[in-house]
C-alpha cells in the first residue's frame, strides 16, 4: 500500500501529513458525501467542504471521484493558475509512485497526445478570443429585440406585426441562450470573474433564467455526456428511455411509465415542445427557492420587468403572457432539435471511465459546417470539439477540428460528420430503435 504497507489505512489525512502517499484504493475509499477526495495531476484533495462553494456544484465534482479528475480540471478551468490558490489548503497528499497517474487503466498513450493536442492549440492561439464576435453577437440579438418593439411602436400590434414579433423574439432568444452558453464556459473574457458576471447578464436580464442553475446542470453533463444517473440531459423522468443499454434495463425489470415502444411518436408532443416553457421553467425556479439564490432570482425578475413594461401597453397582461408563452414554444423546438442531435444518437451508457477524448467522442458528434449551420446551432455543430475543449472561444472550433479528426484517427476512435437533416432524423429513428429495445425485453425477458 502507498506510504508504508496496511498502517496507512490507519491514519487519517492529518496524521501522514501534506506529503503523504496513497494508492487509488485508499482514494477511492473517499467517496462518499461528506468525505469526498480527488486526485488532479497525482496530488490528492480532500474537497469534502470545498464541494459547497464550487461555482460549478457538488455533483461535478462527486462524478469525478472514483476516475481522477485530471483531465476534467484542465478542461473546465481556463485560469488554473487562480483555481490552484483554492486547492493548496485543500492538499492531503499525493499518489504513491507506484501508483499509475489514470486510474481504471485507461490508455496513457490517448491520454498524453490529448494533452499534446491542447498545447499545440493553445500554441496556436486558438484559445484566444476575437471580441468583435462576441460584440456582434450581443449586438444581433439586441437589435431583434428592438425590431419587434419598433414593429410594434410603428405599425401596432395588428396580425401580422404579432407573428413577425414573435418570430424576431424567438430569434432572439435562441440566439441569446447560445451566447450565455459562451460566457457560462468561461470562453470570453480572460477574467473568469467577467465571464461570470456577463453570464448572470444575459441568462437572467435578457433570458430570464438562472445562472447557476445553468452551471450546476451543464458542467454535469460535459464532465460526464450520456452517463447514465450522472448526465441530467440523459434522466428522462421516465418518459423516454434512451440508447441500448437503459431500454433493456427497463424492459427486463418490466417498468412500463410510458408506451415507450411509441416514443418516438409522442417525443413530438413532450420533447420540443413543452422542454423550455414547462420544464425549464419549473426547475429554474425550484432551484433558486431550494438553494436560497437571491442574485440569480434577481436577474431572472429584471427580464420579466423589462418584458411586461415593453409589451404590456400592446397586448395586456395576459395577451403578454400568451405571447411570451409562444415565444418560448418555439425556442424550445429550436433548442432541442439542436441540442440532442449530437447526443441522443450516440452511446449512452453507465460509466466505463474512459480517457476524456474516447468518452466526449463516444456521446458527441458533429455536423456539417456551414454559415447558416454555424449561427442556427451556435456552433454546436462543432460538438465534438465544444466537448473536448469547453473554453474555447467557438469561433476557432473549425480550425481546431482538423488537428482533432487527425488524433482521432491516430487511435481508432470514431470521429462523426453529418448532415443537419441526417442529425435531425436520427434523433427519431434512435428513439425508434430504442423503443422496440424496451419491447422486446419487456416481452421476452
Amino acid at each position: 500500500m502507498g506510504g508504508g504497507g496496511h498502517q496507512t489505512d490507519q491514519l487519517s489525512a492529518g496524521d501522514r501529513g501534506p506529503y503523504a502517499v496513497y494508492t487509488w484504493e485508499e482514494v477511492q475509499k473517499h467517496s462518499r458525501r461528506g468525505d469526498q477526495w480527488v486526485v488532479v495531476e497525482r496530488k490528492v484533495y480532500n474537497v469534502s467542504e470545498w464541494v459547497k462553494r464550487h461555482p460549478g456544484g457538488r455533483r461535478v465534482i462527486a462524478h469525478q471521484q472514483n476516475n481522477g479528475a485530471s483531465e476534467a480540471f484542465t478542461a473546465f478551468h481556463p485560469d488554473q493558475r487562480l483555481v490552484r490558490k483554492f486547492l493548496k489548503p485543500l492538499l492531503v497528499g499525493e499518489l504513491a509512485p507506484s501508483e499509475s497517474s489514470e486510474d481504471h487503466k485507461k490508455n496513457a498513450a490517448i491520454v498524453e497526445d490529448f494533452r499534446a493536442l491542447k498545447e499545440q492549440l493553445e500554441a496556436k492561439g486558438l484559445f484566444r478570443t476575437n471580441p468583435l464576435f462576441f460584440v456582434l453577437h450581443l449586438g444581433h440579438v439586441l437589435l431583434l429585440e428592438a425590431l419587434s418593439l419598433a414593429l410594434l411602436w410603428n405599425w401596432g400590434s395588428g396580425w401580422i406585426n404579432t407573428i413577425l414579433c414573435i418570430l424576431l423574439l424567438a430569434t432572439a432568444q435562441s440566439q441569446a441562450g447560445w451566447l450565455q452558453h459562451d460566457f457560462g464556459h468561461l470562453s470570453v473574457f480572460k477574467s473568469s470573474r467577467w465571464d461570470h458576471l456577463v453570464h448572470k447578464f444575459v441568462i437572467g436580464h435578457l433570458k430570464g433564467a438562472s445562472a447557476n442553475w445553468w452551471n450546476h446542470r451543464h458542467f454535469q453533463h460535459h464532465a460526464k455526456p450520456n452517463v447514465i444517473s450522472k448526465d441530467p440531459d440523459v434522466n428522462m423522468l421516465k418518459l423516454l428511455v434512451l440508447g441500448n443499454v437503459e431500454p433493456v434495463e427497463y424492459g427486463i425489470k418490466k417498468l412500463k411509465h410510458m408506451p415507450y415502444n411509441h416514443q418516438h411518436k409522442y417525443f413530438f408532443l413532450i420533447g420540443p415542445p413543452l422542454l423550455i416553457p414547462v420544464y425549464f421553467n419549473i426547475h429554474i425556479l425550484q432551484t433558486m427557492y431550494i438553494q436560497r439564490d437571491w442574485v440569480d432570482f434577481a436577474w431572472y425578475l429584471t427580464y420579466y420587468a423589462r418584458y411586461f413594461s415593453c409589451y404590456v401597453p400592446y397586448y395586456g397582461f395576459l395577451g403578454s403572457i400568451v405571447l411570451l408563452t409562444i415565444v418560448r414554444f418555439l425556442e424550445s423546438h429550436w433548442f432541442v432539435w439542436v441540442t440532442q442531435m449530437n447526443h441522443i444518437p450516440m452511446e449512452i451508457d453507465h460509466e466505463q471511465h474512459d480517457e476524456w477524448l474516447t468518452m466526449q467522442l463516444k456521446a458527441t458528434c458533429n455536423v456539417e459546417q456551414s454559415f447558416f449551420n454555424d449561427w442556427f446551432s451556435g456552433h454546436l455543430n462543432f460538438q465534438i470539439e465544444h466537448h473536448l475543449f469547453p473554453t474555447m472561444p467557438r469561433h476557432n472550433y473549425v480550425h481546431a477540428a482538423p488537428m482533432v479528426r487527425e488524433l482521432c484517427e491516430k487511435h481508432g476512435v470514431q470521429y462523426q460528420v453529418k448532415g443537419l437533416w441526417e442529425a435531425w432524423c436520427d434523433i427519431v429513428r434512435s428513439l425508434r430503435t430504442s423503443g422496440k429495445l424496451w419491447l422486446d425485453a419487456y416481452l421476452h425477458k
